[in-house]
């Protein structure tokens, strides 16, 4: 897993790309307009944006907006879900 940090400005645009990882974006303040080619939306601060592998997208802020990438994985290796164990 990494997690990086991301602060964009008012007008402030991410081209449209591709992650080869799934991606939790998590917004921390102000608010991130998106678009995937077949939905748009807004996602403000204390809000989440799951993005899958592949899936093209760009979003931009119409106001100071900070938020949190979260990328689960790495490049071709097939996740595995999450478990909880008790040592013994």
């Amino acid at each position: 897993m990494r997690v990086v940090g991301l602060r964009l400005e008012p007008g402030q645009t991410v081209p449209e790309h591709r992650n080869a990882i799934p991606v939790a974006l998590i917004v921390t303040g102000g608010r991130l307009h998106f678009d995937d080619g077949v939905l748009t939306g807004e996602v403000g601060a204390g809000e989440m944006l799951l993005i899958n592998p592949g899936e093209r997208h760009t979003y931009h802020a119409d106001i100071e907006t900070s938020a949190y990438l979260v990328f689960a994985g790495l490049p071709g290796v097939r996740s595995r879900t999450w478990t909880l164990r008790r040592k013994a």
